[in-house]
C-alpha cells in the first residue's frame, strides 16, 4: 500500500468578492483559478486534504466544477461560511463528495503525533496538556501561531495559498520549543 500524505488548509473562499480586498488578485476567477492551481501543485491524487473550513461562497454548480477539479481524498471541518444562517450546512458544500462526511470538529494522527482540527482557534483544545496539535482558520493569518496551535489557512503569508503539509505547519513552532 503507498504512503498517503495529509495536508491541511483553510479559507479559501471560492468566489468570494470580498476576499479579494486582501488578496492580490483582480477578480474572483482570478483568485479561483490561482488557488485551484495552488492545492494541485503540492497534493496527489491519493493525498488526504483537511479543509478547516470556509471552502466556497459559490453557487453549488460552480462550487461542485471547483472541487472536482481539485486533487486529493478531502475532508471538510465545517466554517462559518459553510453553513446557512441556522447553522445547517449549505447544500451546495454538503452534496460534494467528501472523503468522509463534513463535522464541526475532527482529530488525526499525523507523523504519530494527535492533531486537534477546528474552523475556529481554541486557547486549549483535546490533550492540549498532553502534547496534541491545534490546526484551525477562520483569522486569515491575523491570529499568530501559539504553543502548539497555528492557523493553516491560504492567507498565511508563509503558506503561498496551497495547503501545507503537518511537518511544514510545524516546524517553526518545534524549534521554538527547542529554544524555549
Amino acid at each position: 500500500m503507498a504512503f498517503t500524505n495529509q495536508f491541511f488548509t483553510a479559507d479559501h473562499h471560492f468566489g468570494h468578492q470580498l476576499m479579494l480586498k486582501d488578496r492580490p488578485f483582480g477578480s474572483t476567477e482570478e483568485m479561483d483559478y490561482h488557488l485551484i492551481d495552488a492545492w494541485n501543485s503540492v497534493v496527489k491524487p491519493d493525498d488526504i486534504v483537511w479543509h478547516l473550513g470556509d471552502f466556497s461562497y459559490h453557487d453549488a454548480d460552480r462550487t461542485a466544477s471547483i472541487f472536482s477539479q481539485l486533487k486529493g481524498r478531502k475532508r471538510l471541518v465545517l466554517g462559518n461560511h459553510d453553513s446557512d444562517n441556522r447553522g445547517d450546512v449549505r447544500r451546495s458544500i454538503a452534496n460534494l463528495a467528501w472523503d468522509i462526511e463534513p463535522t464541526h470538529y475532527a482529530e488525526c494522527r499525523q507523523d504519530g503525533e494527535r492533531v486537534i482540527l477546528n474552523h475556529y482557534a481554541m486557547r486549549t483544545w483535546n490533550a492540549s496538556v498532553h502534547g496534541s496539535w491545534h490546526l484551525f482558520g477562520h483569522s486569515h493569518g491575523r491570529l499568530p501561531a501559539f504553543g502548539r496551535s497555528r492557523d493553516c489557512g491560504v492567507d498565511c503569508p508563509d503558506l503561498g495559498y496551497a495547503p501545507a503539509s503537518f511537518r511544514n505547519l510545524t516546524a517553526a513552532m518545534r524549534d521554538a520549543e527547542v529554544v524555549a
